[in-house]
């Protein structure tokens, strides 16, 4: 994915690794020379997304970019699967404008859906909003999971501190220093733990 110190073209801006998507051809011709005089370097050439998925994997490019007429269902299938197992910022160029098309493109993961076609003037400002909401989105996808990840450890931890008590007959503070310790010990966090007491517990 792009990062801050990625190489800078002659304008300063971010020269990314693209793989490129349309199934015309002299569009993609026009796309293609408008990224190579941005400074891109379009690393694959797909005219369909059947094989994106294998693409992606071999070329591991910074960013996915898709012009076409409408997407359709495969299309958007496809985005997805990249969005869940391989995310990386993804612009979607369509004649297609309307609100449902729009908003499934951007359940698949989309970064930037642009209506009416490419415009090589704009490109470069479009593939710049791309990362940055890209960039915004994972990292409120990273809070969420570390928000999920300490409320599941405060829960299991309140549960192990109990079978603790009951099992040692001592009482919570001592119950949960006694489980600190053995998390310091092992080197891993108090949630590790506690969930390891608790299957311990299961199996007596």
């Amino acid at each position: 994915m792009p990062q801050t110190g990625a190489t800078r073209n002659r304008n300063s801006k971010t020269a990314v690794r693209v793989i490129l998507v349309d199934d015309d051809p002299n569009r993609m011709s026009l796309l293609d020379s408008a990224l190579s005089a941005a400074g891109h370097e379009v690393v694959g050439r797909l005219f369909d997304t059947d094989d994106i998925l294998r693409a992606v994997d071999r070329l591991a490019p910074d960013i996915v970019l898709l012009d076409v007429d409408s997407p359709t269902r495969d299309t958007l299938e496809s985005l997805g699967q990249i969005s869940r197992d391989r995310p990386r910022p993804i612009v979607l160029f369509a004649q297609k404008s309307d609100s449902e098309t729009i908003r499934r493109a951007m359940r698949a993961g989309v970064s930037a859906y642009v209506v009416d076609g490419m415009n090589p003037n704009r490109l470069q400002p479009v593939i710049e909003v791309a990362i940055a909401r890209f960039e915004e989105f994972q990292g409120m996808r990273r809070e969420l999971e570390n928000a999920k990840i300490k409320l599941a450890d405060r829960r299991d931890v309140e549960k192990a501190k109990g079978l603790l008590m009951k099992r040692r007959g001592v009482n919570e503070d001592v119950a949960y220093e006694l489980m600190r310790k053995m998390a310091m010990d092992r080197n891993i966090r108090l949630g590790e733990i506690a969930r390891s007491l608790i299957a311990a517990a299961e199996l007596l």
